[in-house]
């Protein structure tokens, strides 16, 4: 044992949630830090805090370093901390949701770029994986030392579906507090429930958990068992609470008045403290866990009901299944209020039977609490760091810029909201402010092509209702047939944000606008989602050859180009045919033009191999004669940033992704007289560049040219990725 406690790590990171939010792996790593605390009072446990929310939370001292849960860089950073900060060991709690990306892959580039060995703590085993949750998972089992799993089918599943061998997998089980074994009515009189029979469910709230099952069964419970009362101790989860609001926990309360029970039952809304839920526990008769969904590998608050010794009744999910059986606790069917009637009354029926189900509950809870989870994981850190290889990369922690992605500004939607109320955009403004004298719809592409659904709740972007919704919603559904946007909102003028409501109309838009260089563009993500729409088909396939047709009777040796001017919006023409080129069977020509007239921009506005130089609005560029060279426009810098990358998605040229971060990089002051067009205060954007100054307005076209490649960067950098992952 003397040589094992030589490779116990002095020094260990935990990663993932911490308190004060309200989340279950925040309570588990706090209490797990606790525990380890007092198993080894010289070795310092600190947390890193992945953040979901601005401006943040009150952290505790615990806290070292905070990780913006959505940017990708920010992950990166947390890597360098740990490099740096003398970290022997990192803890990973790992759950999709936790973490920012498809799949929560954002950690992946954290984890990559670790030194130390990482441990991590599965709170969440598929059996079935998404192809983005295969791949993270594959990744991050490559990458982690080893794998704690919380019971026996997670460690199965490990082996089984993920190919993890078993000499890698640490079975620790969900820890628990070290309570007595008490008579419930110990604590009654703290909830003024002397004399009364308390049924429990504690956790945060939400539809998954079934509550409503249990209040249908009341009724019948009531009927023989008229002293009972029902405690729902938890607020509402808060992702539930951000996108929802009360709504699940008022249609619950409405559905207890409807049965004519509210006499019987307390919600007690609100994140208990550790102390206040050991009281609750300790209270409660019956424990219930009526769960709708079997795919839950572990729960913490059904451990904790079996560590204090309750007589338990849960629907057969994965963990319950394990947890309770031997006696331990009961199950019935999902969604059957009947069966757990029946099982509430037998049990309050036959004394002793419960109180011997409480006795077995207890017992198997010994080697659950904490002291013993404690020890188990000091082992795991023990062995981790025995078995761990020192990278052999010669730069160690030092990682020179070309062999990481560039850092990319956060989305920030405040001058986007700013322009918008509930009728659309202000087109102009003065400086910062709307100007609200002149409004008109933006010439931009409908955006569900640019600004992806799965995008939006990554991005901050506002809920369904709000200002900047309408900003996304209307230019391809809220102008009138003049263009103009009426003051009166309209039914469905500022639809909601779902593709199932954008596409159709987007489809609409090419067919109205069908010589619009946008409609061709458009139509290709319309036929993305319904490819047997023959009328867009044709349509499409109309347009691609009426574009191939221009560029084949207007370009020459020396002119890649599909007019005698370039003017306005380039980079949309071979943005067009390279989906064309795509998307369409047999169009290799298509793919050719566009690669050949977008090398040809990229060359003509990159003098000398310069800086991003946009052809001026100010006289354009007609052929045989001199190019205009201010006043420069943020949608070029947009439309060659969108055109770039498709480039790089279709020929996987490293080339065109370099081409776009130069056209990125115009917003951020690479450009002719070195001054930033982007606003970092409100995320909106100057309006041009001039030859002597920045023009400051930032109208509703320069900010959406920001953002939406900002947010195409983004995208390509999680591709990138996913690529790497893969």
């Amino acid at each position: 044992m003397e040589g094992a406690m030589k490779q116990r790590p002095r020094r260990v990171a935990f990663v993932g949630s911490s308190l004060p939010r309200k989340c279950g792996i925040a309570t588990y790593t706090a209490d797990l830090c606790d525990a380890l605390e007092v198993l080894d009072r010289e070795a310092e446990f600190f947390q890193v805090a992945v953040t979901d929310a601005e401006p943040g939370y009150a952290y505790g001292p615990r806290v070292h370093f905070e990780v913006a849960e959505k940017e990708v860089a920010a992950y990166r950073r947390a890597a360098d901390f740990l490099n740096l900060s003398g970290v022997e060991v990192v803890s990973l709690q790992h759950e999709f949701g936790l973490f920012g990306g498809p799949a929560g892959s954002h950690v992946l580039a954290m984890v990559r770029n670790l030194r130390m060995p990482v441990i991590t703590t599965l709170h969440t085993i598929l059996d079935r994986p998404d192809g983005a949750q295969r791949r993270v998972m594959d990744e991050l089992a490559s990458l982690s030392g080893r794998l704690v799993v919380m019971s026996r089918r997670g460690e199965r599943y490990l082996r089984e579906i993920y190919g993890v061998p078993s000499e890698k997998i640490d079975l620790i089980p969900h820890g628990i507090p070290d309570v007595p074994f008490v008579d419930p009515n110990f604590y009654k009189d703290k909830f003024e429930a002397e004399g009364k029979i308390v049924m429990l469910t504690f956790g945060l709230l939400s539809a998954s958990k079934g509550i409503a099952n249990v209040i249908e069964a009341l009724p019948t419970i009531l009927a023989k068992n008229p002293n009972v009362v029902y405690l729902v101790v938890g607020a509402t989860h808060p992702h539930v609470l951000r996108n929802e609001g009360e709504s699940y926990r008022l249609e619950v309360e409405r559905l207890v008045h409807e049965r004519g029970v509210e006499s019987s039952v307390v919600f007690h809304n609100r994140f208990v403290s550790y102390q206040e839920l050991v009281e609750f526990l300790g209270a409660a008769d019956i424990y219930i866990t009526p769960y709708i969904n079997e795919a839950q590998i572990t729960s913490g608050t059904l451990a904790y009901a079996v560590g204090t010794g309750k007589a338990t009744i849960s629907t057969p999910y994965w963990y319950a299944q394990e947890l309770l059986d031997d006696g331990c606790g009961v199950l019935v069917p999902f969604n059957d209020p009947a069966a757990i009637a029946d099982k509430v009354v037998e049990l309050l029926d036959d004394e002793p039977a419960r109180h011997a189900m409480r006795k077995r509950a207890y017992l198997r809870g010994r080697e659950m609490i904490w002291p013993e989870v404690a020890g188990l994981y000091a082992r795991s850190f023990e062995q981790a760091v025995v078995r761990h290889k020192r990278p052999s990369d010669p730069d160690g922690i030092f990682v020179t810029m070309n062999k990481r992605p560039r850092e990319l500004p956060r989305v920030k939607l405040d001058h986007l909201r700013r322009l918008t109320d509930d009728t659309g955009i202000f087109q102009h403004a003065v400086f910062a402010v709307p100007c609200s004298s002149k409004r008109s719809r933006t010439k931009f592409p409908p955006l569900p092509r640019i600004w992806p659904p799965a995008t939006w709740p990554s991005c901050g972007t506002p809920s369904t209702r709000s200002p900047a919704a309408s900003a996304i919603s209307c230019p391809t559904s809220a102008h009138g047939a003049t263009g103009s946007f009426p003051r009166t909102p309209t039914p469905g003028r500022c639809g909601r944000w779902e593709p199932c409501w954008v596409a159709p109309r987007t489809g609409a838009c090419a067919g109205r606008q069908g010589t619009s260089l946008n409609a061709r563009c458009a139509i290709h993500e319309y036929l993305r989602r319904f490819a047997g729409d023959r009328n867009a088909q044709l349509a499409r396939e109309t347009l691609a050859d009426r574009l191939l047709d221009i560029y084949r009777r207007a370009s020459a040796p020396e002119w890649s180009w599909f007019e005698e001017i370039v003017s306005y919006d380039n980079g949309t023409l071979p943005h067009a045919l390279l989906l064309c080129g795509r998307w369409m069977a047999d169009r290799a020509e298509m793919t050719d033009v566009g690669l050949e007239s977008l090398d040809w921009l990229v060359r003509l506005q990159r003098p000398s191999g310069q800086h991003f130089v946009p052809v001026g609005s100010n006289g354009f560029y007609r052929r045989g004669e001199s190019r205009a060279r201010f006043d420069q426009q943020p949608l070029e810098a947009y439309t060659m940033v969108s055109a770039c990358l498709e480039a790089h998605r279709l020929t996987g040229d490293a080339r065109w992704r370099k081409e776009a971060q130069v056209a990125f990089d115009w917003f951020l002051g690479s450009n002719d007289i070195g001054q930033r067009l982007y606003d970092a205060r409100n995320g909106g954007c100057r309006d041009g560049l001039h030859v002597d100054r920045i023009n400051q307005n930032q109208g509703a076209e320069s900010t959406l040219a920001f953002l939406l490649s900002l947010v195409e960067m983004r995208l390509a950098e999680n591709i990138i990725q996913e690529t790497e992952a893969s």
